[in-house]
């Protein structure tokens, strides 16, 4: 309904431009807004506002032009002006009652629109390092990037999810080396374990599978692990300066084949988890981009050239630093070390350069909260390579905190002490996990109540909605048993019948799902539909417990029918945008 009206106070404009009123060129496309108070109707426009000063008159003289100007049409029973020139529309009764006709004839496509049709848009989420399984928090980034860009392809994006795995540096070296020590454990040497390696149980059963196949293969000058390295943070010395000599002990001593192995056998047994993981909890991706592929290929390398061969790399200290103070960072950043080896930032550069070469008009990342500073550095370094950096839209998901019995969680990952996706989701469900972490905005702390989730009852806004849905497909299956047949394939017949006011909020919120889908789509804020099913959950309830469905009267009955089972249509699409079934029974 919302097109229908802009249509017309297009024709409007459009008509006073053939009158002179206007230039033809001069009027943008009309803002059409649902009214704030429904005294004043049901939609209205500030057209006359935004297009007064050209037309050299005010606002609410042209907001009288427009309203005589406007066509002759049914949908509409009052245009009022208001205030300093708004234009106020209220529909006629038909028109509330059309979205019923449409729903049931659009079935699952209603909702989905073609804005995006012709655009392709990247989104790159997770993308956790392969260093052990996903906790709760990395679970907030897979929901939330999964709706996004779900949300993106209803209406009409061509979306390309993907998965960045940091399959180089130095966080994976410590998970190799962390692997090879507990192998050596397992093995029957003594040593003390580093205090900066990860602890988790997980890295215990890599290892077993090492030492299982390959019995002491691995233990080559087992006793040479830890001569010359410095003291750990326990013993008085530094825990990153101890866990960087043990990662070149290790590899000197393995040598480059066998430490590749065990590097291989801890990034692809914990990436597996990570893929397997993620598929069941409704998360599925076009392509996993290494970044190893990244650096073997040149790319980075190339990337750096090209930042020193334009003027914004200069040496310092045998490291080359980008100079990205110059496009409005707070410090310049380091590309290379003094030992040659180029930094995450390289990649990263390489990376999002790539992602545009690529020729995706709009690239979204979804980054952990903990990232904001990259922000900055990493669209510094798109404006320096001459690319768009309007281009790459950043959104910073802050962390979910579990409560259960009202008491915090703790977590650590290097510890191993975290409560993994995999455990959440066996424990809430995957229905319940998805909808808590998306039902606030991405910048918002998330208090995850456990114990809520974990409830069957209306207080759980999961429960509340599918009950719902669940509860008109029980009235459809009593109807059927007493031999009331609803046509709902006439979607229009006997809809005149619906005039109460718990019926005409169900109609309106109906013809609003569009709308919801569309902003919700376009400002990256699924919580923008999570509200609406919980609000149109509301209204069928509060219908359901006023009004009896199957009547005796045929023509109310019919009507009734046909509403609910456009509200069963909707809560159904909506619960399917955001990854979450709607059952038929509960």
């Amino acid at each position: 309904m919302k097109s229908e009206i802009a249509a017309l106070v297009r024709s409007a404009l459009e008509s006073l431009a053939r009158e002179g009123v206007l230039s033809a060129e001069s009027f943008p496309d009309p803002v059409i807004e649902r009214a704030r108070d429904p005294a004043h109707g049901d939609f209205a426009t500030n057209a006359a506002m935004v297009n007064s000063k050209v037309a050299g008159m005010k606002p609410r003289d042209l907001a009288e032009r427009l309203v005589a100007a406007l066509p002759q049409t049914p949908l509409l029973t009052e245009v009022s002006i208001a205030g300093p020139g708004f234009i106020n529309f209220r529909l006629a009764q038909n028109a509330h009652l059309a979205v019923v006709s449409q729903v049931l004839a659009q079935g699952e496509r209603y909702g989905r629109s073609d804005i995006g049709t012709g655009k392709r848009v990247q989104v790159e989420f997770v993308s956790a390092n392969p260093t052990g399984p996903l906790h709760v928090g990395h679970g907030r980034g897979a929901a939330y990037g999964s709706v996004v860009a779900d949300l993106l392809e209803a209406v009409g994006f061509e979306v390309h999810r993907e998965y960045y795995v940091n399959d180089a540096g130095r966080q994976m070296d410590i998970l190799a080396t962390s692997v090879w020590l507990r192998y050596l454990e397992l093995a029957g040497e003594e040593l003390v374990f580093p205090s900066n390696a990860y602890k988790g149980d997980y890295v215990w059963d890599i290892a077993a599978t090492l030492h299982r196949d390959h019995g002491d293969a691995y233990r080559h000058a087992a006793h040479e692990v830890f001569a010359d390295v410095p003291a750990d943070e326990p013993a008085g010395g530094d825990k990153e300066a101890h866990i960087d000599a043990l990662i070149g002990r290790a590899k000197h001593l393995l040598e480059d084949n066998r430490y590749r192995f065990v590097f291989e056998l801890g990034l692809n047994v914990i990436l597996d988890d990570i893929r397997d993981d993620l598929e069941l909890f409704g998360v599925h991706y076009q392509e996993w981009y290494s970044e190893r592929s990244l650096v073997e290929s040149g790319a980075v390398n190339k990337c750096v050239d090209r930042l020193r061969a334009s003027g914004h790399l200069y040496e310092k200290g045998g490291a080359w630093w980008f100079r990205s103070t110059d496009f409005g960072d707070e410090k310049d950043r380091v590309v290379v070390r003094e030992n040659g080896q180029a930094t995450y930032f390289a990649s990263d550069i390489a990376y999002h350069l790539d992602k545009i070469e690529r020729g995706f008009a709009r690239v979204i990342d979804v980054w952990g909260a903990d990232h904001h500073g990259y922000v900055p550095r990493v669209k510094a370094a798109l404006q320096a390579l001459g690319d768009d950096p309007g281009k790459l839209d950043v959104l910073l998901v802050q962390f979910a905190v579990l409560y259960e019995g009202g008491k915090k969680k703790q977590m650590s990952t290097r510890s191993g002490e975290f409560v993994t996706l995999r455990e959440l989701r066996k424990d809430v469900g995957r229905d319940a996990a998805r909808f808590f972490y998306i039902m606030r905005k991405c910048e918002q702390h998330l208090d995850f109540d456990l114990d809520l989730a974990r409830s069957q009852s209306n207080d759980n806004p999961v429960y509340y909605v599918q009950y719902a849905h669940a509860r008109i497909c029980s009235v459809f299956r009593q109807a059927a048993e007493k031999g009331f047949q609803a046509e709902l394939s006439d979607g229009s017949g006997n809809l005149e019948q619906l005039a109460e006011e718990h019926e005409l909020a169900l109609l309106k919120s109906l013809a609003r799902y569009p709308e919801v889908v569309e902003a919700a789509a376009l400002n990256e804020e699924p919580h923008q539909l999570t509200h609406f099913l919980r609000e149109l959950a509301n209204e069928l309830h509060t219908y359901y417990n006023a009004h009896q469905f199957l009547v005796e009267d045929g023509g109310l009955r019919d009507g009734r029918l046909k509403l609910i089972a456009a509200v069963r249509q909707v809560l159904a699409n909506g619960l399917g945008l955001i990854g979450i079934s709607a059952p038929e029974k509960m």
